[in-house]
């Protein structure tokens, strides 16, 4: 643009003198230049929750944790005492595209699961 460099603005005299440069505020690309859709995406992750129910085996749900998510023996472990004890446990986030991909190998597994946004 005339009249800058370097990020400074310049300033011309009638007299081609140069008056103090002021200094140019140049603004982050921040979620503020993102339309609202894509602000509540980034701003808000999906999660995916597995559910129990009166049919899969404490075991077998432990080895599909371990299975599909790749989580140690122990985690996946914490994780199906929750859907047992609690009725439910938060299993994986991520953007909805993936959580979609989840809730989906987990009913392909037989086990019932939803996907919602993080609280």
């Amino acid at each position: 643009m005339p009249g800058e460099s370097g990020g400074t603005r310049v300033a011309m005299c009638h007299h081609g003198a140069v008056s103090a440069p002021s200094p140019v505020e140049v603004e982050p690309d921040t979620e503020k230049d993102l339309v609202p859709d894509e602000v509540a995406l980034v701003a808000t992750p999906w999660v995916t929750i597995v559910w129990n129910d009166p049919v899969n085996l404490m075991s077998y749900v432990t080895y599909v944790f371990q299975t599909h998510f790749g989580y140690a023996k122990k985690k996946a472990e914490k994780l199906m005492m929750e859907v047992h004890e609690d009725g439910r446990s938060v299993v994986s986030t991520g953007s909805r595209e993936e959580m979609e991909r989840d809730v989906q190998a987990m009913h392909e597994y037989g086990l019932w699961a939803t996907l919602q946004k993080a609280d």
